[in-house]
């Protein structure tokens, strides 16, 4: 039986800074880097993801790049898209095309993009990101600035922004 755990342990996946866990497949070594205003980048990388039950949220996160997400095992994935005219969508990616469900999901670099496992145990997916992923290039969204942003989209940012950690010296939840 393929679980969340037999991907995470077969494939080596890491928890990731957005939600899920991930590991990188490949990167363009064999290539000239690609210029772009923030320096130079692989002309293509890709990795696996993984969103579990115990961590079914990629949280709102901006990427430079374009992305090419496709799934590949388990349940569809939700992703909520806010577009920089103001605009949500939403794109489902699974198996089932009956069901409205896409193999294969584009998001534009600008794009904000949060994702969520809509049942199960685990979805899998694949990302291939043109020009290549850097940490410098991706923004993690925060509810002040995304609901400046969005202000009609308020609830969805604070749905799916990362909890901010503890500040030092506050009071841990009881």
């Amino acid at each position: 039986m393929f679980t969340a755990r037999h991907w995470i342990d077969s494939l080596g996946l890491e928890a990731h800074v957005e939600g899920g866990y991930f590991r990188r497949t490949f990167q363009a070594d064999h290539r000239p880097r690609t210029r772009t205003p923030d320096g130079e980048r692989y002309t293509l990388t890709s990795i696996h993801y993984l969103l579990t039950h115990w961590s079914p949220v990629g949280h709102w996160h901006l990427n430079r790049s374009d992305i090419l997400h496709f799934h590949h095992h388990g349940e569809p994935v939700t992703y909520h898209l806010l577009h920089p005219d103001g605009r949500h969508s939403t794109d489902v990616l699974g198996q089932d095309p009956q069901r409205g469900q896409s193999l294969t999901l584009a998001v534009p670099g600008g794009v904000w993009k949060a994702s969520h496992l809509t049942a199960g145990d685990h979805a899998l997916i694949s990302e291939a990101v043109a020009p290549g992923f850097d940490y410098a290039d991706m923004t993690l969204g925060r509810p002040d600035t995304l609901t400046t942003l969005f202000p009609d989209h308020a609830e969805l940012v604070h749905r799916y922004c990362r909890p901010a950690p503890p500040q030092p010296g506050a009071p841990s939840p009881t």
